[in-house]
């Protein structure tokens, strides 16, 4: 296990700025969660600086989410402003998707690092394929579930959307685009479902991990500081950027790229489950 000395802590630090900067340009330019990219790239940072805890899968989700709720909050705000946000799917869905989130979170603590990117493979090529060839016209009815289809759908996204260490967007705005909310409302409604799943969630990452050993340095419960602080920081100066060049390219394109770049992340964790 490395030592956590200031040439290994600036590598570190090197990676994360990179991984954020990156992270914060797709999220701005496409509007998917920046969490479909922090999980993969967090997890081959800390396995390429030696940190192969059975555990370091259960880190990378929880340092994700901890970036989401900080950027959430930002977000959610932003669409309030603007009036994209349908406060009654979010009233109505919120407590099933958070009872949902600490379903995960305690799922999550009992599975192996394995598992978990398991998962990510399955649930992150089916997003991938999504991205790069769902169609918008595509619904399974006219309104958003309610009762028994809340109340089943709801905890299902809170409890994927933690086992993948993301947000609202990835699976709450396809939901909705299926149930024919349109999309700008959709991708501001899918804000506060990040919030939803993140507060909670990390609340309970922060509780648990604290007589693991082998984790990365500076790691409270299961959250690492130095990626949360430096993802945040420099992803609030890179969404921006990615927001104008959307507004300069043609977005269809570059989703389908992006959507073949995750699919191909996620088979690369799936082979190293299934290798590993």
């Amino acid at each position: 296990m490395p030592q956590a000395d200031l040439p290994h802590l600036l590598t570190l630090a090197a990676f994360l700025i990179a991984i954020g900067g990156f992270a914060g340009v797709i999220a701005g330019m496409l509007g998917v969660g920046g969490g479909i990219v922090l999980v993969p790239a967090f997890l081959y940072t800390f396995i390429a600086l030696g940190y192969e805890s059975p555990y370091v899968m259960q880190v990378c989700l929880a340092t994700s989410l901890a970036t989401i709720v900080v950027t959430s909050m930002r977000s959610i705000r932003s669409h309030m402003a603007k009036g994209a946000v349908d406060r009654d799917i979010l009233r109505g869905w919120a407590p099933w998707i958070a009872a949902g989130a600490l379903v995960g979170v305690v799922a999550a603590g009992g599975m192996k690092s394995t598992a978990l990117i398991l998962i990510f493979g399955v649930l992150g090529t089916i997003i991938g394929v999504y991205i790069a060839f769902g169609h918008d016209d595509w619904r399974l009815g006219d309104h958003m579930p309610t009762r028994w289809g809340r109340w089943i759908t709801g905890p299902i996204v809170g409890f994927l959307s933690v086992l993948m260490g993301i947000g609202g967007g990835s699976f709450g705005v396809p939901l909705m685009r299926l149930f024919n909310v349109p999309i700008h409302r959709a991708v501001g409604t899918a804000s506060g479902f990040g919030m939803v799943i993140a507060v909670p969630s990390v609340l309970g990452f922060l509780l648990s991990g604290w007589r693991l050993e082998g984790l990365p340095p500076f790691t409270i419960g299961l959250v690492n500081l130095p990626a949360f602080a430096i993802v945040v920081a420099v992803t609030m100066i890179t969404t921006p950027w990615g927001v104008a060049l959307a507004h300069a390219m043609n977005p269809k394109p570059l989703k389908r790229v992006f959507g073949g770049f995750l699919i191909l992340v996620a088979l690369n964790m799936l082979r190293k489950s299934l290798m590993g």
